[in-house]
This record gives C-alpha cells, structure tokens and sequence, in this order.
C-alpha cells in the first residue's frame, strides 16, 4: 500500500522528512492570503502570486519515473496529485482550496454531489453536460464504468490501489474487462448505466469513505477503444486539461493543452501554462541546484530539499521567503506491544508515554524548519478528526520524569525493567531510536536496540505478532500516511482488533479493544463525512488512553518554490502544492 511503501522509501533517500516543534512556522510566515510574493510558508494558508494569466512552459523536476501515469495503477503521492490536476478527471475530486478547505470534495465530472438512498449503500450521479475526451468525444457514464473496471485486471495492471476493486466486487470475482464475457465489457453488476448521464454505485453495506475513492484517479473514465492494456500509462487518453505529447521513460514528459477541455464545465483546474515539461532522471542534489538557481519550478516528488540545501534556503531571507514546510500527513512513531510482559500492563506503558523525550528524537530527524511538528496524537493534522487532545502533556516535547517514576510505581516496576526496541537500519530512523533509549534510561527502562534490514522490517519483522513475541519486541519504530485523506484510510489497520494478520500485520501493538472496534464500524457505515470524522476523533481519544502508541512528529518537509510560480498553495490533500493551480510569469 502507498502508505506503508512511501514511509519505507523515504527511509532510504538522502533526506528523509525531518521533524521540528511547534513555534516556529509563522515567525515571517505571510498572514495575508493571496499575498504577492509570499513569504515563509506563506502556501500553506493563502496563494502566493494569485493570477488567472495563462500562458509559459511549466518547469517540473523528478529523480526518479512514476510509478505508472496509468490512473488505474497511480500510487505515488506526486502523480495521484498530477494526474488529478493535469489528465484525469473523475466524478468528485477535491477542492482546490489551501488549508483544510482543500479536504472538502466537490463536483468534477459529476454534475452535483451524489444522490444517496438505501441507507448509504447507493450512490447516483448525473454527468456534467459538455465534458470531453482529448479527441473531443464526449464522456459518457459507460466510460466511467469501463475505467473502474480497470481497477479488476490486477493481472494485467498490477501496482495500483486496491479498494474500488474490494468494495464493488462484492462476490461476483469480476475478472476485469480483459476477460469480461459481456460483449460491451461492461459486466460488473454493483455499477449500473442506464444511460449515458446516469452512472449508479450499489454497495453491499454503507461505507462512509466511498466519495474518496471515486476521486482517486483509478476511477477516471476511459473508452474501451482507447485503452492500450498495460502500456496504457505510456501515453494516457485525457479527459483533462492537458494531454500528453510525448513520455520518453527516464528522461521527459511533455504536456500540453487539450482543446477540447472546456473551462465552463471545470470549477476546479486552473490550467494556466501552455506546456508541462517534466525532466526525469536527475539526481536530488543537482535538482536542488536546479531549484536554487531557477532552472526548474518544482520538484515534482515534494519531499523536501537535501540535507546540503536546508542551510542555503533557511539562511538565505532572498531564498527562504520562497520555501514552505507543509505537514505531509504521516506520522513518525513508535508502537507499545500490548502482548509483550510487561507492556501487557497499561501503567507500564504509559511510563513510556511519560518518559519519552520527543524533542531529542525531533532533533534527530532534522530540527525545526526542515522537518515537522511535535506529535500528540495518532491522527494527524492533515485529517477531519483532528484535535489536540494530547492526554500526557508532551506538546512540549520535554520527558516528565516524576511522572513516569509515578506509573512505574503502579505497574510493579518502580526500578525499571529491560525490553527491546524494535527499528530500522537505514535513515534517520536509528537515530531517533538511540534518542528513545537515552530518554527511557533516565527512568531505568533499558531498551536494548535491534536493528533490523528495511525492506523486510513491516511485512515480516514487526508485522509478524510471533516474531514479535519471540524476539521480545516491546516497542518498535514505525511511521504511517493515508491512502486518502480521511481518518478511516489512516487509523484502521492501525488499531482495529480484526486486523490483526500473522504475516503484514500493521496492528503491531495487537491492540483489542471492543468500543473501538464498535465505533469504527460506526465511522465506516457513517455517509456523513462530518459525523464519520466526529466519531473517528473519539477513537483517536481512546487509543491515545489505552497508550499503545506513541507519536513523536508530524513530518514536513521544506520545499522551495520558484520565485515566478503563480497560484501557488499547498493543498492538504497531498501534503503539496496544487499542480493544477499552477501557473508562470511570462
């Protein structure tokens, strides 16, 4: 899953997304929203340069290919954000708004919000009129139908992200179009086309996240004659703004206008430059120095410039008044083994929550400006459910020694007791590991380090509940980002009693607690997205007081801009600016 596959990437750049306390943001940060120029974080809340002048060639930068510009098989953070901007729409999509106006999910294809009956579990729309492929046939709800279908054929387009297939399957083993003996290829059950405007989603139960994942890309409509299998992403059919021109793998992009998108029937895309050149392949210093020097606009990936760049932009006014350092939506943290002696014992646990020194492991991955904010809870700030309910106090970030002696005392271990800490062998992560274990030493917790390979650390190390037994592994290095912006497509597999697998588990404290895996069943039958966050902010609450987790930061990662950029927001969808605001100055 992109969640678990990104924070295990990361782990191995050159700069893995630092962490920092709260204060600092907003010491030149712009208050005024729509500011020209901006300022230091200035696109986090406002849009810096507004201007609706089109026109110019796009400079983007990337290290390394997509992982497929399919929309079928999108899963990098980046291209779900650039395909959304630039070439496929889909039925709902999210605001382009800065800030948390950005969450909200609004009308794109579809004319208005969905129609809902049957208890949440059916979902009408009603197609835009006027809305257009690139070779200017119209977009009908069978196009719509055929491309979710897509998301079925894993055996011929593997990568992409697995839920439209789980939900709308429901026991009919749709085999995908490839295989579909409907002479239209039109035969999965759940999605009905009674006419081209018209496009009906049964599902077998309610399920309050089903709106996110028809604005994942993989429910972008598609032809039947246009689609080219598994060399689709090779040149993908638009139904955007844009299309493409050439993609030569490993080297460029290019991208220019689709005529027959019409901005009337578009409340969302900007579409300002006449061109998208994408440069692939170089490596991340040289596309820092290419950033600096205003060769290139953006770094398409957005995880922050290298270590050897921070000091040039932070200490540089000229230079750091064109960075921001937005919240990526994951969460550096560390889990508490609820089935490993003595952390079977809550007090024994909340020690640790008491005892940790969230400020030194912040150190460790980076400092303040270059990486991310002290972490209270398990839901981060990204999400609707987000509070700041921090329930040990440690917003300071500072351990409270008298505090965890107190819980020591109550757990039967007033002098301490040995354990071992569970990390990866690769980027900042031993380092905040070795911050842990001075920290917990100060109260005689001796945590002994077991530094384990990286690939194989979540599906097989700490994702295994008997090699975590076996190996004694009271406490383990983790980090972790939705799929989609919601608390459900963050927190479930987290913490839900039912999920606890032998083999990938993602549970890894084995936390079983009935009331929240009542509630989740709440959350997820929920079609309110308000209500559904509502009770997703109450299980936070109680796995924060079952002290099974224990956040540290909220990643950042400071980016820089080039100074002629225009429209220019983060959108907390992605954690990244917009690509479908985007514009440049002549």
């Amino acid at each position: 899953m992109r969640a678990s596959a990104l924070v295990a990437g990361l782990a191995t750049a050159t700069l893995v997304l630092s962490a920092c306390g709260g204060g600092s943001d907003n010491d030149d940060t712009s208050k005024a929203n729509g500011q020209k120029g901006g300022g230091f974080n200035a696109a986090l809340s406002g849009v810096v340069n507004p201007s609706d002048k089109k026109g110019g060639t796009l400079k983007l930068v990337s290290h390394d290919d997509p992982d497929s510009f399919d929309p079928v098989r999108t899963y990098y953070a980046w291209v779900l954000n650039f395909s959304k901007g630039y070439y496929a729409r889909t039925l709902l999509t999210n605001e382009a708004k800065p800030g948390e106006d950005g969450l909200k999910l609004v009308p794109d294809l579809a004319a208005e919000m969905p129609k809902i009956e049957d208890g949440g579990k059916k979902y009408t729309f009603t197609l835009k009129d006027g809305v257009k492929f690139e070779d200017g046939s119209p977009i009908t709800s069978k196009d719509i139908k055929y491309g979710i279908e897509r998301n079925f054929a894993a055996d011929v387009l593997s990568g992409g992200p697995p839920y439209l297939a789980k939900v709308l399957d429901q026991g009919q083993s749709y085999p995908g179009p490839y295989k579909d003996a409907d002479p239209n290829k039109l035969g999965l059950k759940s999605v009905q086309t009674p006419d081209d405007k018209t496009i009906v989603f049964t599902l077998k139960e309610p399920l309050s996240d089903f709106q996110y994942l028809l604005a994942m890309p993989g429910a972008s409509p598609l032809p039947q004659a246009k689609d080219n299998g598994a060399k689709h992403g090779d040149k993908p059919f638009s139904s955007g703004p844009y299309k493409f021109q050439s993609y030569d793998a490993g080297k460029k992009a290019v991208l220019v206008r689709n005529e027959h998108w019409d901005p009337k029937t578009d409340t969302v895309r900007k579409a300002l430059p006449d061109q998208i050149d994408l440069t692939i392949g170089a490596a991340p210093e040289e596309i820092d120095n290419q950033l600096l020097s205003g060769d290139v606009d953006v770094d398409v990936a957005q995880t922050g410039v290298q270590q050897g760049a921070q000091p040039k932009v932070l200490l540089n006014a000229d230079k750091k008044k064109n960075a921001d350092t937005p919240v990526t939506g994951f969460i550096r943290y560390f889990s508490v083994s609820t089935k490993v002696a003595p952390f079977d014992n809550i007090h024994c646990r909340k020690a640790v929550q008491y005892a940790t020194d969230k400020t030194t492991m912040q150190t460790a991955r980076g400092g303040a400006d270059a990486g991310g904010d002290i972490g209270i809870n398990m839901l981060p700030p990204t999400l609707a459910g987000h509070d700041d309910y921090d329930p040990y106090n440690t917003k300071s970030g500072k351990p409270q020694i008298d505090k965890a002696k107190e819980e020591l005392k109550l757990c039967g271990k007033p002098d301490g007791f040995e354990t071992v800490l569970a990390t990866r062998n690769a980027g900042k992560e031993p380092k905040s590991a070795e911050a842990l274990q001075q920290a917990l030493a100060a109260v005689g917790i001796k945590a002994r380090l077991d530094p384990q390979d990286a690939s194989l650390y979540f599906s097989s190390i700490i994702g295994s509940p008997s090699n975590v037994h076996a190996k004694g592994y009271g406490l383990m290095m983790a980090g972790w980002g939705a799929d989609f912006p919601t608390a459900s497509g963050f927190l479930q597999v987290l913490v839900d009693g039912r999920l606890i697998l032998e083999s990938g588990n993602n549970n890894y404290a084995e936390l079983e607690n009935s009331e929240i895996n009542s509630l989740i069943d709440k959350a997820r039958a929920e079609s309110d997205p308000a209500k559904a966050a509502d009770i997703w902010k109450q299980i936070n609450h109680i796995v924060m007081d079952e002290a099974v987790m224990v956040p540290f930061v909220f990643d950042k990662a400071l980016n820089y801009r080039n100074p002629r950029l225009t429209n220019v927001f983060v959108t907390q969808y992605y954690g990244m600016y917009d690509f479908g605001s985007l514009g440049v100055m002549s």
